[in-house]
């Protein structure tokens, strides 16, 4: 059984962690709510991009519509970006991120694929290097936070096209965590290039159909890479505010279970610090009887 003492300094331990989880949990919370508001703020911007491609895209001739929309016709080659966070203590955030990129790479393999990774964040990185390290393009940190600009996203989505350009690879998809709440993150897969294209959506409400000057295929080649930057980007602003979600709730139950840890503990304590009075009593009420 464990002495007095020691009780004591697992209990102070755990206090001492306790404050911590406590200390981090309210600024991941702080955090949250700034990096909430660009994610929500920003999907309008990117759906309404996504709409524009969608739109030109229906209108422009399959054969000389620009290669980020329809591709370079190989599917031989694929790029994965990997959003990950740069730091841990934020539940499974990391491991579900790494987990989809494993099987994704393992499928894309089994289908006869060469794979290339863009690592984004380094907990990813890390946790992929010994198995997945010869995949790797490159690896950045220190772009995500409550502070992401859109100018790492143009710079990644600018490595992205030229390497396109230059025939390093085929097809391109993001990985990323996209928010959902403060208790909810989903793992999501968006293709890059070649674009995707879903039905035309316009308003419906005014019901108009646009005619573009340029032609569509000119507007395309202007707007499919700024395009890319822009999902880039939303995926930034997406990962970043499931990250801090993620470190919140999960510094909330590491507070939840030291608090009830640091219970029993203490009533283990108690016992103990009551049983070894008791056995003093009896100790000294025996020696009394023997004189």
């Amino acid at each position: 059984m464990p002495s007095l003492k020691d009780l004591k300094t697992r209990i102070n331990s755990v206090k001492s962690t306790q404050k911590i989880t406590s200390a981090m949990k309210m600024v991941a919370a702080a955090k949250l709510r700034r990096a909430q508001d660009s994610a929500e703020k920003g999907r309008p911007y990117a759906d309404r991009m996504q709409q524009i491609v969608n739109s030109l895209a229906s209108k422009a001739d399959p054969i000389s519509a620009p290669q980020l929309l329809v591709g370079n016709g190989k599917d031989n080659t694929h790029l994965l970006v990997v959003v990950s966070a740069d730091r841990g203590l934020c539940g499974g955030f990391n491991g579900a991120i790494t987990r989809q990129t494993r099987t994704e790479v393992a499928r894309l393999r089994g289908e006869g694929k060469t794979v290339k990774l863009l690592m984004v964040g380094r907990k990813s990185a890390d946790a992929l290097r010994r198995e997945l390290g010869d995949s790797y393009i490159d690896s950045l940190e220190g772009i995500q936070g409550t502070a992401v600009e859109y100018a790492d996203a143009a710079s990644i989505g600018e490595t992205v096209r030229n390497g396109f350009e230059a025939g390093e690879f085929d097809v391109c998809t993001v990985i990323f965590n996209k928010f959902k709440s403060a208790i909810s993150q989903e793992v999501t897969l968006k293709r890059l290039i070649p674009a995707e294209v879903g039905e035309d959506t316009q308003d419906d409400d005014a019901g108009v159909s646009y005619e573009y000057e340029p032609d569509e295929e000119e507007l395309l080649a202007a707007v499919l890479p700024r395009n890319i930057s822009t999902q880039v980007y939303s995926a930034l602003l997406e990962s970043s505010a499931a990250e801090l979600a993620a470190r919140m709730t999960a510094m909330d139950n590491a507070t939840r279970n030291a608090g009830d840890l640091i219970e029993r503990l203490t009533l283990v304590y108690n016992r103990t610090r009551q049983a070894t009075i008791t056995k003093e009593l009896i100790e000294i009420i025996s020696g009394a009887e023997a004189v």
